[in-house]
């Protein structure tokens, strides 16, 4: 009986285990099944959701169009499937989510501007949402209360009202740029970040930024740019976690997550907020916030966000169109004589331009608002908007929460609007202008973006960028290097970077005074500038490449 029982037990093993398996493998099979099903259902709901939303290419299952992203500039990509569907407003799909591209200013102003209501929103953004700043952010804030609430108090510090404020800060902080650019024209992109950061420093902060190695300049508009380089529909990582979002569910350590840590510019923005406010002395936008705190609740990251946005808003954007601007001065010569006639007749050699000039000024206020078309810092209208409910726009259905962008590259570029689009001519911004056409806003351009979700920074923005190349205009020939044999070195106007924001890659030029009475009018203006702008003089004792305090 023994032996009988201790034979039969390999036999009773191997029976349980046969058993076994069958079961692991049943459940294999249904797990395989349901994931097909599954797969099947969702891949049916995209084709029918296509069928009833604009044109575009044919999505596959699961990963949608991503992979057929070019590896930079996909603005331009989307502007040549417009014109390969013949149709201004696209889809493309992220993944299994559609996205709705909104390529000329005639769509643009119909959902942006004229159902501003609908389209104010913005959907659920994983990299720049969920992994960053997420609804403490008005830059990706759902559109309701508390978007308002920030809204609001952008306004307090940088809207339309409050900026006419901050008009003798701006003139003095760019006196200081033509005296600087008089000795280091070769640097001229690190005066005019110098500059746009100082401006929003001092609103923000109550601190000027005196020299072109200040950490603001070093470090933060360092991280914009390369928040902006990813900021982009891409196949690659980050933004490939918008067509893959279970990938962001990942721990901190799996390697494509290792860059979403705790944002540091939360700290370092709030810490210099902070700084400010605890400033008896300093009579600033993050004063103004912390005393407003605690009646709409704003959390450490909120004040922090509030604060960090005017960098946003007025920094390297307004640097970066500088920079477009000198480009367009070596690019094209033949712009600059009518502007120099206007100066000289309006304002002469004895003083600069200032905003009393700007009715005057209507050939350089065309020049400016040409300089905004040209080449648009933000070259797919910031981040994404989403209607709020389901859409029905010429018959196609644009459902709510969907990735609405607007291509400001194509927008521009229609020559409907603009003939000859990449010539940068003023004169189309004249009445009488050969190439003046009817556009869907008074300005003329879209550059700043739409409906309740344009920049806040607009007004601050053009009001600048309007004094600035007045006087540069005023004050200068800008024209193309030399190489070594006295040959001007030709410009590219397509050499741009590839982020969210665009600015012209390096380029060398010439920047010489148009006369010794101007020459002697810019120094002894800068002197009295830097004068008037010392009382912002300080230091912050706070870095962005450390969390706190340097001890």
């Amino acid at each position: 009986m023994i032996s009988q029982k201790t034979s039969g037990e390999p036999v009773a093993a191997h029976l349980r285990q046969i058993v076994g398996n069958v079961g692991i493998v049943q459940v294999l099979l249904l797990l395989l099944a349901g994931g097909i099903l599954w797969l099947v259902v969702d891949y049916a709901r995209m084709l029918l959701l296509r069928r009833k939303m604009p044109p575009g290419p044919f999505p596959y299952p699961i990963i949608g169009n991503t992979f057929q992203l070019p590896d930079k500039k996909p603005w331009i990509y989307f502007e040549t499937l417009a014109k390969t569907y013949n149709s201004p407003i696209i889809t493309f799909w992220i993944g299994r989510n559609p996205t709705i591209w909104v390529n000329d200013a005639p769509t643009a102003s119909d959902l942006l501007d004229k159902r501003a209501a609908t389209f104010s929103s913005r959907p659920h953004m994983v990299v720049f949402g969920d992994l960053a700043f997420g609804q403490n952010s008005l830059v990706t804030m759902y559109y309701g209360d508390r978007f308002r609430v920030h809204r609001k108090l952008s306004h307090m510090g940088f809207g339309l009202q409050r900026v006419r404020e901050y008009q003798g800060l701006q003139s003095d902080e760019n006196k200081v740029v033509l005296k600087d650019l008089l000795t280091d024209g070769e640097n001229y992109v690190s005066h005019f970040e110098r500059y746009a950061a100082s401006v929003v420093s001092i609103i923000g902060y109550g601190r000027r930024i005196r020299n072109t190695t200040d950490p603001i300049i070093t470090e933060v508009i360092a991280l914009m740019q390369r928040a902006a380089e990813h900021n982009v529909p891409g196949k690659s990582f980050p933004m490939l976690l918008e067509t893959f979002p279970i990938l962001a569910k990942f721990p901190r350590w799996a390697p494509w997550m290792r860059r979403f840590r705790q944002p540091r510019a939360k700290n370092f923005f709030f810490a210099l907020a902070e700084e400010a406010a605890n400033d008896g002395d300093k009579d600033c936008y993050s004063k103004k916030l912390f005393e407003q705190g605690p009646k709409y609740n704003l959390s450490e990251m909120e004040l922090s966000t509030l604060s960090g946005n005017l960098f946003g808003a007025g920094s390297d954007t307004s640097s970066s169109t500088l920079i477009t601007f000198v480009l367009a001065c070596c690019a094209f010569p033949e712009a600059l004589p009518k502007a120099w006639e206007e100066l000289d007749r309006v304002v002469g050699p004895h003083r600069s331009p200032d905003f009393d000039d700007e009715a005057n000024l209507v050939y350089v206020k065309a020049f400016v608002k040409e300089v905004f078309r040209w080449r648009s810092v933000a070259i797919i209208g910031g981040q994404p908007h989403a209607p709020i409910q389901d859409e029905i726009y010429k018959g196609w259905l644009i459902p709510k929460n969907t990735w609405v962008q607007g291509n400001v590259w194509a927008i521009h570029r229609n020559e409907r609007e603009f003939p000859d689009p990449d010539r940068f001519d003023p004169e189309r911004y004249l009445k009488d202008g050969a190439n003046s056409r009817p556009f869907p806003n008074e300005r003329g351009y879209m550059t700043f973006g739409w409906g309740r979700r344009v920049c806040a920074g607009q007004a601050l923005a053009e009001q600048g960028t309007f004094i600035s190349i007045a006087r540069m205009l005023w004050a200068f020939k800008i024209r193309k290097a030399l190489d070594k044999s006295g040959k001007e070195i030709p410009v590219d106007i397509f050499d741009y970077t590839d982020g969210l924001n665009i600015r012209p890659n390096p380029f060398k030029c010439r920047i010489a005074p148009r006369g010794e009475e101007i020459r002697k009018t810019i120094e002894r203006e800068g002197k009295q500038a830097e004068e008037n702008l010392s009382i912002y003089n300080g230091e912050t004792k706070y870095r962005i490449t450390t969390y706190r305090a340097e001890e």
